[in-house]
């Protein structure tokens, strides 16, 4: 992975953990974040929540995510964002569902995999080969 590719993974980590674990609920170990919050609107805040949530499956397409691996970070929002939709109910699972989170560490897992697969890189200095 280089380092630009690691920077982009890092940046859809830290918007990952802003939707779904920013804050924590005193006295408790239940994390939510602006997905959570913004999901108490019915309606509106569920679909306004699959923004950055698509961003990060674009960003996953671009670097290099596979078909069926990008079908299933959408599949994570679908169910998220269903969820989100029942009314309060809804909105407790939405605490624990946590697409974002669960979709970057796909990525990242198939980022390292393709990593440690991939073939070393040749120095172009190395006139030997």
């Amino acid at each position: 992975m280089t380092e630009h590719e690691r920077a982009r993974l890092e940046r859809l980590e830290r918007i990952a953990r802003r939707m779904d674990k920013a804050f924590r609920v005193p006295f408790t170990g239940i994390r939510l974040g602006w997905d959570s919050i913004l999901g108490i609107v019915p309606g509106i805040g569920d679909t306004l929540t699959t923004a950055p949530a698509f961003y990060i499956v674009y960003e996953a397409h671009r670097l290099g995510a596979s078909k069926p691996l990008v079908m299933r970070m959408v599949s994570n929002i679908g169910i998220d964002w269903l969820v989100g939709l029942i009314p309060l109910f809804g909105d407790l699972l939405d605490v624990g569902i946590k697409s974002n989170m669960r979709n970057v560490q796909l990525l990242r897992a198939h980022m390292e995999r393709a990593a440690h697969d991939a073939p070393p890189s040749r120095d172009i200095r190395d006139r030997s080969a």
